[in-house]
């Protein structure tokens, strides 16, 4: 078999893992219920969040909130400021695609 197969949690309680985790990417999976969120950071790498249901509030370095709904990929550049909180009640749930693996920025 030359595949791998890679599993995520499909329930509604909040959930941060780590899926992949390999020389070429690092791939998140993260569901998070109404009032919940990330605790503000720097992007370790290019980020990629793709958000499957519900709504994502963003605040990058000094912009203000934006709101990005299920079927969008939003692009975010290597040491921004990261704000990530779900405002809404329906459960949030997105990945998280870091290219190239953090690792590959030098001791990150």
């Amino acid at each position: 078999m030359l595949e791998k197969n890679y599993n995520f949690s499909v329930s509604d309680v909040k959930n941060i893992e780590k899926l992949i985790d390999d020389d070429n990417l690092q791939l998140n999976h993260m569901v998070l219920p109404k009032g919940e969120g990330l605790p503000e950071h720097y992007s370790n790498s290019n980020i990629y969040m793709l958000v499957i249901r519900g709504n994502l509030s963003l605040t990058l370095d000094e912009q203000e909130q934006h709101v990005y709904n299920a079927g969008q990929i939003i692009g975010i550049p290597y040491h921004t400021k990261m704000n990530v909180k779900n405002c809404d009640e329906d459960i949030l749930e997105f990945f998280v695609i870091k290219a190239p693996n953090p690792r590959n920025y030098g001791g990150i």
